[in-house]
């Protein structure tokens, strides 16, 4: 059975995040998407909330698993016994930075990493960048599921109601 994993802090999930987990769903008979967990973020969605909109918006590709993760990505990868790890490239600067991480990677554990180009309708997004515009009140709804973007609206309300 070929598995690979696609990991990512995931807060939301995008359709940026959605298209590279659709494309390596037709590559690998299974892929784990991992939810790094980093106890300095705050994030908006707490990881069991990520874990379950990510459950959701996938269940359509019957076959993700969408499990969380504290520590080395290829700690995770070794346990399981996964040999390929999925990142998809924005850019230039991410490839920089994510062709050192896979050279430590496969350095460690002999995990390979296989560079996705995102589609360019994606290019610019991230998550942080989603939010951002969110908060202001910028309409996000067409780079996100529909369901993230509704509990994204929710979130915000809830924070600002908060305040």
């Amino acid at each position: 059975m070929r598995r690979a994993v696609c990991p990512g802090s995931f807060d939301p999930i995008t359709n940026g995040h959605l298209d590279i987990i659709e494309r390596a769903s037709k590559l690998y008979d299974v892929v784990h998407v991992v939810v790094a967990i980093n106890p300095n973020k705050q994030g908006m969605f707490t990881t069991e909330e990520r874990i379950g909109l990510i459950e959701e918006v996938t269940a359509p590709l019957g076959n993700v698993v969408v499990e969380s993760h504290h520590g080395l990505l290829v700690d995770f990868c070794r346990e399981r016994g996964i040999p390929a790890i999925i990142k998809g490239l924005r850019a230039v600067s991410d490839f920089d930075y994510e062709l050192q991480m896979a050279q430590m990677n496969n350095g460690l554990t002999g995990v390979e990493t296989l560079f996705v180009p995102t589609s360019p309708t994606y290019s610019f997004l991230s998550s942080t960048l989603v939010k951002e515009v969110a908060a202001y009140g910028g309409d996000v709804s067409h780079l996100l599921p529909p369901t993230v973007h509704d509990r994204l609206v929710e979130r915000i309300a809830e924070r600002r109601a908060a305040q």
